[in-house]
């Protein structure tokens, strides 16, 4: 029986729990996650209808800062907020000069109508929206955008489908079907309905080595609560399907980014 088989690891761990598995991992996550292509920044842009430099940027759940750098490459003025002891020394290694503050959006430690944007990369599903949404409202400026986005995985790539079946069998759910709840449902990411969303999807990809794609996969929270010996196994039998795939052992991982922006009227 192979691995993915047998006793798939429970994927109801706490909520809290995955949330805070990521401070042991900052180091990991940042140097393999992928970032964001620039047409991404473009969109969020056009749904605001103004630019990024030169705005007062808020992005919360920063993390390592990998949206954070883009934005503040774009001219931005940016504040990040995290919550994690661990990211937030990650990213003030790799971003000295941009400062970050502990918090979440659940309670943003900022004043009243004082961001043009707040930005959530990979980070809004972490929040209460009963407490994030008000929160993101007091926080922006009259006519300022709240812009929500995560990276997805390209599911019509025959390979990307495979492989996201093969972890769906892993812990006992349906990726694919958890995918196109966040994606084709934006009331997910307010069910007050106070917020109007515009929607864009975004299509890129980047060419890694199959380690980084591993340990990519595996910086992700339901992974990092899994214990060592099943994640391990996994991942060595998943290097052996990619091969077949990718002989070279360069991955070639293609994403949609969802984009969800709404203004604040």
């Amino acid at each position: 029986m192979t691995t993915s088989q047998s006793h798939p690891p429970n994927p109801a761990r706490s909520h809290a729990a995955r949330a805070r598995s990521f401070n042991a991992a900052a180091a990991q996550y940042a140097a393999n996650r992928p970032s964001y292509p620039s047409a991404l920044l473009d969109a969020v842009e056009e749904e605001a209808g103004r630019p990024l430099t030169g705005a007062r940027v808020v992005d919360v759940g920063a993390g390592t800062g990998i949206a954070t750098a883009l934005l503040h490459a774009r001219g931005a003025d940016v504040v990040a907020v995290e919550p994690g002891e661990g990211m937030a020394a990650q990213f003030h290694a790799t971003l000295p000069d941009v400062p970050v503050v502990r918090g979440n959006g659940n309670a943003l430690p900022l004043a009243d109508s004082t961001a043009d944007f707040i930005t959530y990369a990979q980070a809004w599903h972490w929040t209460d929206t009963a407490h994030s949404v008000p929160e993101a409202l007091r926080v922006l400026r009259p006519g300022g955008a709240l812009a929500l986005w995560w990276n997805t995985s390209a599911l019509d790539v025959e390979w990307i489908a495979d492989a996201s079946a093969r972890i769906s069998r892993f812990f006992g759910i349906d990726v694919a079907t958890e995918q196109s709840k966040g994606t084709d449902r934006t009331d997910l990411a307010d069910p007050s309905g106070r917020l109007r969303f515009g929607r864009r999807e975004v299509r890129w990809s980047r060419r890694v080595p199959l380690d980084t794609h591993l340990a990519n996969i595996s910086s992700h929270s339901a992974f990092l609560v899994t214990p060592e010996d099943r994640r391990t196994a996994f991942l060595a039998e998943e290097r052996g399907h990619l091969l077949k795939v990718f002989p070279d052992g360069v991955v070639e991982e293609t994403y949609d980014v969802l984009l969800l922006v709404a203004l604040n009227s």
